[in-house]
């Protein structure tokens, strides 16, 4: 049995990623020492992201980067899980000699028994087949905030999109687990919840369950301050949601509602279910329903077929639907997917130019909307002190970890991180606001 190793983790992509790897970390805490500098590791595990052809260079670059190490005697082993390997492990296991075990998204219940192998001299391909959680603890990368993965997988088979292929069918974690992962986490002030498709929880469950019954129930837990809801899907924002929204003290009033587009046409060949008035619709309908809620979404333009108008069409709906944030990407054509083969592939120049003008037009919206909140008082947690500005800084509701904006601040008192205070905004700064501790 092998122990005591120096281990370092490298965890790339999205926080359902960031979840796997703080699972992966409670296992090998009882057998081996965790270090938070690569270059002292005998052990090095990247965690990778596969969903673009982006996330898949940075994973490699990241893997090559280790091999380095390994070259120079600074690390033993390389160890490369998550979704390159387990969408592409034929392809890279012989053309990364220098990586000893390849393990996929569901395999981190097997890291253990891994490096026993690789420390007898094996090299190992360890890919099983996505399944359920392995284990409910963790050892948390994040403070004041954590994310609970309550799904995984995808069903919906978007043209455009890897996941299904490479998470496999969608797959809801039994309420039981969730709940004994959610009291283990500890006081947490904000606890988010992340899925491929939140909306579609329980729906595989027997007996089925549903989003709303999963927050009323962590909605009791002791130890969660809060509770904010990333990526649901707009078909299935029930008036049960909205309501629970409304009413739920402990819910965040804050939506991640992943749109994609806006033209009819190309929601089509993505095989979205919506269209853009349905989505206007909807947006209204959440605005006048919960005061004061925040929603944001993302895009893609550049996608096949998307003509000049229906790219305006985009346009058009972004700035009438004033939402408080967006993320914009550009079509990256996956081989493997169905939109791959469609005819109508936009050229490079011109998905960079409708980027950058997308891009454009939500940054006037986000300066309208933040200039509404000068001279108000918002809730703001503490987060840290920038010493380039000299002044505190942390996140309102409207402000999702990593992905939104900041609230700066001036205090004249000692500030605890973790703790909300209550601040005056005075001043708008394209995503971020400043102000004053009231």
């Amino acid at each position: 049995m092998t122990e005591n190793k120096r281990i370092g983790v490298i965890s790339l992509g999205c926080d359902k990623n960031r979840v796997d790897t703080e699972k992966m970390l409670a296992i090998l805490k009882d057998r081996h020492l965790l270090v938070n500098d690569i270059e002292t590791a005998q052990i090095i595990i990247i965690n990778t992201c596969a969903f673009l052809r982006s996330s898949r260079e940075e994973a490699i670059g990241e893997i090559l980067s280790a091999g380095e190490y390994k070259k120079q005697g600074l690390a033993e082993k390389i160890i490369v899980t998550g979704c390159l390997p387990q969408k592409f492990v034929k392809e890279i296991f012989d053309e990364l000699p220098e990586v000893d075990a390849f393990m996929g998204v569901s395999d981190y219940d097997k890291i253990l028994q891994v490096i026993d192998g690789i420390y007898e001299n094996q090299r190992l391909n360890a890919v099983g087949i996505p399944s359920t959680e392995c284990t409910t603890k963790r050892v948390l990368t994040t403070k004041n905030y954590a994310y609970l993965k309550i799904a995984d997988g995808c069903s919906n088979h978007c043209t455009y999109c890897l996941i299904p292929y490479i998470r496999g069918k969608y797959r809801s974690v039994e309420k039981e687990m969730l709940v004994e992962e959610a009291k283990g986490l500890g006081n947490i002030a904000e606890l988010i919840l992340v899925a491929q498709d939140l909306t579609r929880y329980g729906c595989d469950l027997k007996p089925q369950s549903s989003l709303v019954e999963l927050i009323k129930i962590l909605s009791a837990l002791d130890n969660i301050g809060s509770i904010r809801l990333l990526y649901c899907y707009p078909e299935n924002i029930t008036d049960e949601l909205i309501e629970e929204l409304k009413t739920n003290p402990k819910l965040i009033k804050y939506l991640d509602i992943p749109l994609q587009h806006a033209d009819d046409g190309v929601l089509k060949l993505m095989n979205r279910k919506g269209t853009g008035q349905g989505y206007l619709n909807l947006i209204n309908k959440l605005k006048e329903q919960v005061d004061g809620i925040a929603i944001r979404s993302t895009f893609i333009t550049g996608f096949p077929k998307e003509s000049e108008s229906a790219f305006q069409n985009l346009i058009e709906f972004i700035k009438s639907a004033e939402l408080f944030n967006c993320g914009f990407f550009k079509y990256s054509r996956e081989e493997g997917t169905p939109a791959y083969k469609l005819d109508g592939q936009i050229d490079a120049k011109t998905a960079n130019a409708r980027l950058k003008k997308l891009y454009s037009v939500q940054k006037k919206v986000v300066k309208n909307n933040l200039k509404k909140l000068i001279g108000k008082t918002v809730k703001v947690i503490a987060e840290g002190f920038d010493e380039d500005r000299l002044v505190y800084y942390g996140r309102a509701y409207f402000n999702a970890p990593d992905i939104d904006g900041k609230v700066y601040f001036f205090s004249g008192e000692e500030v605890v991180y973790g703790e909300y205070y209550d601040i005056e905004i005075g001043e708008v700064a394209d995503y971020d606001l400043y102000g004053e501790r009231v």
